[in-house]
């Protein structure tokens, strides 16, 4: 049965990092598999010194490539006062993600999962709302953010999710439903590299943008190009332009987050690159979630201890460090060349 997902995230126009673009479009693969049911997307509002909006026209351009059609609703601009800040008096605009997040677990006959990669504010504020309702409707709250070192030094600098809305982040934390903690680092202001308890990879974009279909490749394009022209639709069906997609294939992309949505669909990644069932996936998945005992003090400083009793706190951790990030290239290649 596929997994009803609401999937909350920065993904700006013009972009502020790629990566957010290629996550929607792994959603929207596993969508189309029919493992995820899309509910919508929340989008955050973004920070006063970003030139930029929440790019719709992103989620409209693959609403249309794939036929879903998922709303999207853009976030609250106010950050949380207290980790039990409900924003009571906020104006009905702001607040219009936190009601669609309740409204949707309401609605839904399943639990519904969670993906967070931008900031934690609009899940938090949702989950102060009525606790009651996540208890009862929340799969889990994927929480992709934070420093995942068990050295105290480094898991006490605040990572870039966690400084856009701390006290949400912390608020989450608290939460009465499942949470699957993927720290994106175990060392934020050092090298960039794969570690055991964290989520980061690259990988070089050539090795996945050819394999695209047409109309990927355009909403890849448009994205890249920064574009605020509004022919969004008209840009899908030219013709890919061959000298741009050869200069983005260039760059390098890092990426975060694509475990949680797998993780939500009941799949992994074998070390081998294969995306299969979890359950069958055994001692060949390149990473796991590990059940933990999980506490965020006042600073937003995160800190865990295994728990093999624990059954509602679980945090990502990397089986194989160095086949995970051609394992996670392969993984979502494949995925993302299924979209039409």
């Amino acid at each position: 049965m596929a997994t009803p997902l609401i999937h909350q995230t920065d993904l700006f126009r013009p972009h502020n990092d790629p990566d957010d673009h290629f996550d929607l479009a792994v959603i929207y693969a596993l969508a189309l598999q029919g493992r995820i049911d899309l509910r919508g997307i929340v989008i955050d509002r973004p920070p006063p010194s970003f030139d930029g909006d929440p790019d719709v026209a992103a989620v409209a351009q693959i609403n249309h490539i794939t036929g879903i059609t998922a709303p999207v609703v853009v976030g609250s601009p106010q950050p949380m006062k207290s980790p039990h800040d409900t924003q009571p008096s906020a104006s009905p605009s702001d607040k219009a993600a936190i009601r669609f997040i309740l409204d949707t677990l309401r609605q839904s006959r399943e639990r519904v999962a969670i993906t967070v990669v931008g900031s934690c504010r609009d899940v938090a504020l949702a989950g102060k709302t009525d606790p009651a309702l996540f208890a009862r409707k929340c799969a889990g709250v994927y929480i992709n953010a934070g420093t995942g070192s068990p050295d105290p030094k480094l898991a006490s600098v605040r990572e870039y999710n966690v400084a856009l809305d701390q006290v949400a982040y912390r608020a989450l934390f608290d939460l009465p439903c499942p949470l699957y903690w993927l720290p994106c680092f175990e060392d934020y202001e050092g090298e960039w590299r794969v570690r055991r308890y964290a989520t980061y990879w690259r990988f070089r974009q050539e090795e996945v943008l050819p394999a695209l279909s047409p109309r990927m490749q355009n909403f890849f394009l448009y994205m890249f190009e920064r574009l605020r022209e509004t022919d969004w639709l008209r840009y899908l069906y030219r013709q890919p332009d061959a000298a741009l997609l050869h200069r983005y294939g260039q760059q390098e992309r890092n990426m975060w987050s694509v475990p949680s949505f797998l993780h939500a669909a009941g799949l992994t990644v074998t070390v081998a690159g294969e995306v299969v069932p979890s359950r069958a996936a055994g001692d060949s998945a390149v990473y796991a979630f590990q059940p933990v005992r999980l506490s965020c003090d006042e600073n937003a400083v995160t800190t865990w201890q295994p728990d093999p009793r624990s059954t509602n706190r679980y945090m990502f951790l990397v089986r194989d460090i160095e086949r995970y990030q051609s394992a996670m290239t392969r993984a979502m290649r494949t995925l993302l060349a299924s979209l039409p």
